[in-house]
């Protein structure tokens, strides 16, 4: 893992946009507030952009409770760079692309992790690959895992090969004109618009179809705090995943969110369990 950040160890309280050189891509990054590392990885297609605009979440609880918060855009999303690769945009290889960020941002400090559907499969990945590297996990939106994951996998593969043909206007239309689940009855801008390029849209879709979550056998392994937090209604991220995740790592917390207030509360939940670092926070 290579690369030279263009931000340092520390961060002011108000956000700079930073870019950090990661395994031939660049970056873009939120740096906020100060204290102990927390990151957040968003879903796919998605970008910090996007989510902002959607209302999707607010993660700044985070960094009122004492910690600084990274919100980065994933390789060929947003602001940062990717090529037309499918490989390059699997959870696993996202995992290293995270990982090689967290070496420049925190050095060989453990950091607390956030992550919503792609980013939470990311997240998982890193921790398995890294133990040690993350002291607590908030995973929201576990998206479709080993049994129910060929289903949309095939769904990622059609969409895939309906951006190379229509272009992805037509996917966002579709994507917008799709039911939208009761919890998000609230956000009158979900879902949020893809923030992804023309050229890499097919790439990033394939890569997700390529993806699914670590084995059960690897899951089983993690040992430290972890906050699960799905929402209710949604095929693309069942509940069922999140109940398993739940039954795979010992301790781990499960909250459902079922109305649009749960889904908003999500923010302080995760300050109050990520707490200030060194180890405080709900257990």
């Amino acid at each position: 893992m290579s690369g030279t950040s263009t931000a340092g160890p520390s961060a002011p309280s108000d956000p700079t946009e930073s870019r950090a050189h990661v395994r031939g891509a660049e970056l873009a990054y939120t740096d906020a507030g100060t204290g102990p590392l927390a990151v957040y990885a968003h879903g796919v297609t998605q970008s910090r952009a996007s989510e902002a605009a959607s209302g999707l979440f607010d993660w700044s609880p985070v960094v009122a409770a004492g910690r600084r918060l990274v919100r980065y855009d994933a390789r060929g999303h947003g602001q940062s760079t990717g090529d037309p690769v499918p490989a390059q945009y699997t959870w696993p290889q996202l995992a290293e692309d995270l990982l090689a960020l967290l070496d420049q941002l925190a050095g060989p400090s453990p950091v607390a992790g956030i992550g919503s559907s792609m980013g939470t499969g990311t997240l998982l990945h890193a921790a398995v690959a890294a133990p040690g590297r993350f002291d607590r996990l908030v995973l929201t939106a576990p998206p479709t895992a080993w049994a129910t994951r060929a289903a949309q996998a095939d769904l990622y593969r059609r969409g895939a090969d309906l951006v190379e043909t229509r272009g992805p206007a037509l996917f966002a239309e579709l994507a917008a004109g799709a039911p939208v689940p009761p919890v998000f009855a609230d956000l009158p801008n979900y879902p949020p618009a893809p923030d992804v390029s023309e050229k890499l849209f097919p790439s990033v879709l394939r890569g997700a179809a390529d993806s699914d979550l670590p084995s059960e056998q690897a899951l089983a392994t993690i040992d430290i705090p972890v906050l699960i937090l799905p929402w209710a209604g949604d095929p693309g991220h069942p509940v069922s995943t999140a109940e398993r995740l739940a039954a795979l790592i010992d301790g781990a917390q499960l909250q459902v969110a079922e109305t649009g207030a749960q889904l908003a509360s999500w923010g302080a939940l995760a300050a109050d369990f990520l707490g200030p670092g060194g180890g405080a926070g709900g257990a």
